[in-house]
């Protein structure tokens, strides 16, 4: 299994750790403001603010908040400039990492990512050299509870999807980008409840890793996630339910 289910379920169990402490609400809060001043502050007529609309949903961002965030980038709000940046790198067993942040000192950054990554036995590497291993898709989570596979397929490529693929206890349906909220509306319409849907980075290979290699990466990545600007860290690692299990011990 590639463990793109698995990986899903720490990221939201983080997310819920980093709603906590306010990251996660921060993190939506300076996506909206970007997505809302590259494209405007209409949703419909930008995709990029839906995304971020979407995120901010799942992590309970209060209306007010968004709204705020969403008027800073239309121009009601503060003046400085955000990039996105994207670096690259590997941890344990070759494993690869990549990681969005968005920023307004480059410089500082990159310094950060650099300096996180080394100190918990990462390494950075160059532009380019893990970015080729992940595609930007749609995926959308189904549990196998809810609906069977061929009805699921017959839905799902009515809609446009790309694929549908069996993922140990769930269902995971792969979309373009551009297509993913014509397809999460049609599985809305028809009452499906969701386990986890977002547009996000998909490796197109993974490497398997487990026991104190598998611990040191989740370090990693954690402590990457706790960078002001980092958005966003995804990997290619595989591991087993019982490797899995042994993060919690």
């Amino acid at each position: 299994m590639a463990g793109h289910s698995k990986w899903a379920n720490i990221k939201h169990r983080k997310a819920a750790q980093d709603a906590k402490k306010g990251k996660a609400f921060t993190k939506v809060a300076k996506e909206l403001t970007v997505a809302a001043k590259i494209g405007g502050g209409d949703p419909e007529m930008n995709p990029r603010l839906r995304l971020a609309l979407d995120k901010a949903k799942a992590a309970n961002l209060p209306k007010d908040n968004v709204e705020r965030a969403i008027k800073k980038g239309t121009g009601e709000g503060s003046d400085a400039v955000f990039e996105d940046v994207v670096y690259e790198g590997y941890g344990p067993g070759g494993v690869a990492i990549l990681v969005k942040a968005l920023t307004d000192n480059k410089n500082r950054t990159v310094a950060e990512v650099r300096s996180t990554m080394s100190k918990k036995g990462g390494n950075m590497g160059e532009p380019g050299c893990v970015a080729w291993i992940f595609e930007n898709k749609g995926l959308i989570e189904i549990s196998k509870e809810v609906i069977d596979e061929e009805s699921l397929m017959d839905l799902a490529l009515e809609a446009c999807a790309e694929d549908v693929l069996d993922e140990g206890d769930v269902f995971q349906v792969v979309t373009e980008p551009s297509e993913y909220f014509t397809v999460k509306g049609v599985i809305e319409e028809k009452g499906l409840e969701m386990s986890y849907c977002e547009v996000t980075m998909k490796p197109t290979n993974n490497v398997p890793i487990e026991g104190s290699d598998l611990k040191q990466l989740f370090n990693i990545t954690e402590a990457l996630e706790d960078l002001d600007y980092v958005q966003e860290v995804f990997s290619n690692f595989e591991a087993d339910d019982d490797a899995m299990a042994s993060l919690e011990d």
